[in-house]
C-alpha cells in the first residue's frame, strides 16, 4: 500500500513564506525541518514495505515525527505573527 509523504510545505501551505525564510535564516529550524523530512520519508518507506521495521519501533518513529512537526508548527506560527498555542500569549 502506497503511503503519502507529509512534507511541511504541503501540511502548512499558509506558512510557505515563513517556512522558506526560516529554512534560510534559522540553522536550528533548518536542521529540524530536514530531520522531519528524512523521518517522514523513512516512515513512508517502511509503510510501503521497502524498509523493514517492527511495529513498536515504527510507532516510536511516528511519535518522533509528530513531536518534531508540533515544534516546527509552533515556530512557523510565531514567525507568521500567530500565537503558537503556548498559553503564554506568545511571550516565551
Amino acid at each position: 500500500m502506497h503511503v503519502d509523504h507529509h512534507p511541511l510545505v504541503h501540511d502548512f501551505p499558509e506558512h510557505r513564506a515563513e517556512l522558506q525564510r526560516l529554512r534560510q535564516d534559522d540553522a536550528q529550524f533548518a536542521r529540524q525541518a530536514e530531520e522531519y523530512e528524512a523521518l517522514d520519508k523513512r516512515i513512508c518507506r517502511i509503510e510501503d514495505g521497502i524498509e523493514l521495521l517492527d511495529d513498536v519501533s515504527l510507532q516510536a518513529l511516528k511519535l518522533s515525527r509528530v513531536t518534531l512537526k508540533d515544534q516546527l508548527a509552533r515556530q512557523l506560527k510565531r514567525a507568521g505573527g500567530q500565537c503558537c498555542g503556548c498559553g503564554n500569549g506568545c511571550r516565551g
